[in-house]
C-alpha cells in the first residue's frame, strides 16, 4: 500500500496523519505499518534544552489505531472515509508502554484482527522499534458507519 493509498483511506491530514506506509497486509487478518518519528513533529515545536524527547504515548496509540483503520478498510470497494464507511472507535483496553520512542525511531505497528461481527471489529497488537516492543495493545473495539449517515 502506497502513501497515496494511506491518504485515500484515512481522513487524517498533516499534522495528525501518523502512518507513513503499510509494509505488509494479510487481508482480514493482520497489517504492519510504519511511522517514522522526527524531531520536526509538532509535539516537539516548543521543546527547550533539557526537556524530555519521548514521543507522546497518546500519539503512539493514535498512530497504531490509524493502522487498525487501514486493516479494517482494506479491500473494501470504497475504502475512502469521505465517501465509504467511517471507522469509529468505541473502546481501548490493556495498553502497555514498555520503552520510550524518540526522534529518529521508526515504529512498526503490528495490528491483528481478533474478531469481527457485522460492522464491529476487535483488534490487538503491538508496536516495535528495532525489534524491541515499545507498546502492546490488548484490544481496540471499533464499528463502522456509512459516511452519509454521519453527515449533519
Amino acid at each position: 500500500m502506497s502513501a497515496a493509498d494511506v491518504i485515500r483511506i484515512l481522513p487524517h491530514r498533516h499534522p495528525v496523519l501518523l502512518v507513513d506506509r503499510v509494509v505488509e497486509v494479510v487481508p482480514g487478518k493482520s497489517l504492519t505499518a510504519v511511522k517514522a518519528v522526527s524531531v520536526n513533529e509538532p509535539c516537539y515545536t516548543d521543546l527547550a534544552p533539557g526537556d524530555p524527547v519521548d514521543y507522546p504515548s497518546t500519539l503512539l496509540v493514535e498512530s497504531w489505531c490509524q493502522a487498525a483503520v487501514l486493516l479494517a478498510r482494506w479491500g473494501e470497494p470504497d475504502p475512502a472515509a469521505t465517501t465509504g464507511a467511517v471507522v469509529l472507535f468505541g473502546a481501548i483496553a490493556d495498553v502497555g508502554f514498555h520503552h520510550p520512542v524518540t526522534p529518529g525511531c521508526v515504529v512498526r505497528h503490528e495490528v491483528r484482527l481478533l474478531s469481527a461481527a457485522g460492522p464491529t471489529t476487535v483488534f490487538g497488537g503491538r508496536s516495535v522499534v528495532d525489534e524491541q516492543v515499545v507498546m502492546t495493545v490488548g484490544r481496540v473495539v471499533t464499528t463502522s458507519r456509512a459516511a452519509t449517515e454521519l453527515r449533519a
